[in-house]
């Protein structure tokens, strides 16, 4: 089955200790698309097409440039700057001035720029593949005792990707099984907010002269943990 071509990534991620496994596979998917786009493959006309009609959104724009290729980029964003210059230039001249009682129709200029700004190249190499992951991940559930075991012990979901699967469960369950992975997943969720919040707490006190001597436990990278539960954060230090 073409599911099984996802399932060794996926029971590894969910073997690491970490936050969020369903990160951890964005992530990985996000530094191969980022290293594939400013590898040899801007030379390549196929791709050239591609980025010149997507571009890239803000958090991919700049993570492209932390990358260092400079001259790379601007390759990439000259074709792409000159197809952006082409094509508003020809819309340009049909643009109407509206009126006090008459609206002007320029509903193609409009939806133009918005699908650009709503397009990256890097955001759509990511998606198809990531969307495969999590689909395996409800077919490892439902198929393989042993990944049920590893979901178990993880530590939770950032609170984007609770939310995702709780979406996807609804697509890709049903009866029993459903429910039991619903049961599962909230109680995980629940269960590792506590301790992160807990964590927090700890932390907190060693700032309090009374708790000075008291060992840190788990609560010295509290704050950096609690911001991958919260928001998916990615330290740089751990790409």
């Amino acid at each position: 089955m073409a599911e099984k071509l996802y399932t060794i990534p996926v029971n590894e991620v969910f073997e690491k200790k970490c936050e969020c496994p369903i990160c951890e596979i964005y992530h990985t998917l996000e530094k191969s698309a980022l290293e594939f786009t400013m590898g040899p493959s801007y030379m390549e006309d196929d791709i050239r097409a591609m980025t010149d009609a997507t571009g890239f959104c803000k958090i991919h724009s700049e993570k492209l440039l932390k990358m260092n290729n400079r001259l790379g980029m601007a390759l990439i964003l000259k074709t792409h700057t000159d197809k952006i210059n082409k094509d508003i230039s020809k819309m340009s001249a049909s643009l109407k001035a509206g009126g006090m009682f008459k609206k002007a129709d320029n509903s193609e200029m409009l939806n133009y720029i918005q699908k650009l700004n709503s397009s990256c190249f890097i955001c759509n190499r990511i998606e198809d593949v990531f969307n495969r992951y999590i689909a395996t991940v409800f077919y490892l559930w439902k198929s393989d005792e042993s990944f049920k075991e590893k979901f178990l012990n993880s530590q939770g979901f950032c609170m984007e990707h609770f939310g995702l699967l709780v979406e996807k469960a609804g697509k890709e369950l049903s009866g029993k099984t459903q429910e039991e992975f619903l049961e599962v997943l909230s109680k995980l969720y629940n269960d590792n907010m506590q301790r992160i919040n807990e964590d927090l707490a700890w932390f907190i006190n060693k700032f309090d002269y009374k708790y000075k001597d008291e060992p840190w436990k788990n609560a010295k990278d509290s704050v950096p943990r609690a911001l991958i539960k919260l928001n998916g954060l990615v330290l740089e230090e751990e790409q």
